[in-house]
């Protein structure tokens, strides 16, 4: 049986397992019939024009784990800042995992998406927020929906500055054959508040793994979000990763995305302006080789004046690796004063690895300060020659060039043992030692 096939017969014997109220229900049977519609994304779709999921599909994926999966915090450890406390919401196999989290009612909401849409406590969020940003048509997003049950519910009320990270965490222990997750996220960020989350999705084992997972971020007037995808997994995992951020006035929100590791990465970025005087911020460090795919699409709606945008990419790539990147600024004829900055710069380091970049603008104010780029090269040779007649060798010379073409990037992560975490991971992804501490 393909697996649309399998996932349309399994819809009904799921909601006969949660308990949802009518507006839910109506939600999910919209969303399933928009899949039956549409079907798994194709390369005859624009905006998946250079990225195939022929190859993942042909997997025999199950939807419900048959077994329910238990792991130590010893055997995970390095996979969580573990430098600094932390509120942790963890799940095994797309199951809420109680002993590795740590998760709080106390001041703010800390806890699972589950609750959320169970309990009736919750039904006025729920009515208000669920489902209100995310994409109705997009085929990937209406499946998350039909399905959605478990992942992470953060809520941040008004004037709360969030003194530790939060971490969301996904693990796939690889006990099924093939296993397809389908995690959502609701993340509301009240006026004035500001908070820190770092998403981390992590395979144990070789076994294939799909996670299609949607996010939807509310940051309320003057609020302040930095959030940090950690993507670094192992050669059989695929991540198609949704992500809908919606910005009232005056707030900032911060996304910063590192793309080290997986099969097949797709992140799918959308911005949606609801007030003026508002920053969004972008920003993403790819690095594969291999056979590894990595596509960043990217959408910043501008629908409201006097706001600011900003878009930067690196990727190095090589071996067979394929890296995309599809950006679009879109200015509304009411959003004056727009100041928005797109850029992708990339370095292929093999004959055989290949970016498809496709920088976009579409305008329809007049008074606006709007720029994209793109640049496509290998490493500078005088720079190489430099440092190698200063007695660095050739491997640690092309690393710090590297490193460096990367720091932009880099400083812009505000949480000091995060940053050595990915200063660390890029070291290991260049194959050197650096010689200091940042």
């Amino acid at each position: 049986m393909e697996l649309k096939e399998k996932l349309l017969s399994s819809f009904m014997a799921f909601e006969e397992q949660v308990d949802v109220h009518s507006e839910l229900h109506d939600v999910r049977t919209s969303a399933i019939k928009n899949f039956e519609d549409k079907g798994f994304p194709t390369k005859k779709e624009e905006s998946w024009k250079y990225t195939s999921l022929n190859a993942i599909l042909k997997n025999d994926f199950t939807v419900f784990p048959k077994n329910e999966s238990t792991i130590e915090f010893k055997d995970v450890k390095k996979y969580f800042i573990h430098e600094i406390d932390t509120y942790k919401v963890v799940f095994v196999d797309g199951v809420f995992s109680s002993h590795l989290s740590s998760t709080t009612h106390e001041g703010l909401d800390v806890c699972l998406m589950s609750s959320a849409l169970n309990k009736p406590k919750y039904k006025m969020i729920i009515d208000n927020y669920f489902n209100k940003i995310a994409s109705k048509d997009e085929s990937l997003t209406s499946l998350n929906t039909a399905f959605a049950n478990e992942g992470a519910y953060i809520n941040i009320p008004h004037k709360k500055v969030v003194h530790k990270p939060i971490e969301i965490m996904y693990f796939s222990t690889g006990n099924e054959a093939a296993l397809l997750v389908q995690p959502r996220n609701l993340i509301i960020v009240g006026e004035n508040s500001h908070v820190q989350i770092i998403e981390r999705h992590q395979s144990l084992n070789e076994n294939p793994v799909l996670t299609n997972s949607v996010t939807e971020i509310y940051a309320q007037k003057r609020a302040i979000v930095d959030y940090y995808k950690i993507q670094n997994d192992d050669q059989a995992a695929n991540l198609i990763d949704n992500t809908y951020v919606s910005q009232k006035q005056e707030s900032h929100v911060y996304v910063h995305t590192f793309s080290f590791g997986g099969n097949l990465t797709r992140n799918n970025l959308n911005f949606f302006h609801f007030g003026e005087r508002l920053t969004s911020t972008l920003n993403g460090i790819t690095i594969i080789g291999e056979k590894q795919h990595v596509d960043h699409y990217t959408l910043v709606n501008h629908a409201a004046p006097n706001c600011e945008s900003f878009q930067d990419y690196k990727g190095i790539f090589s071996d067979n690796s394929t890296g995309v990147f599809n950006g679009k600024v879109y200015v509304e004829k009411e959003a004056q004063k727009t100041n928005a900055f797109q850029k992708s710069n990339n370095i292929l380091l093999s004959d055989k690895a290949t970016i498809n970049a496709k920088p976009q603008l579409e305008i329809f104010a007049d008074d606006v300060k709007c720029s994209h780029g793109c640049t496509v090269g290998q490493l500078d040779e005088t720079a190489m020659f430099y440092m190698q007649s200063r007695g660095i060798p050739k491997k640690e010379a092309k690393a710090l060039l590297m490193y460096a073409f990367s720091n932009a990037v880099i400083e812009g992560i505000k949480i000091p043992e995060l940053k050595q975490r990915i200063t660390k991971i890029i070291a290991n992804k260049l194959g050197v030692k650096l010689g200091f501490d940042l």
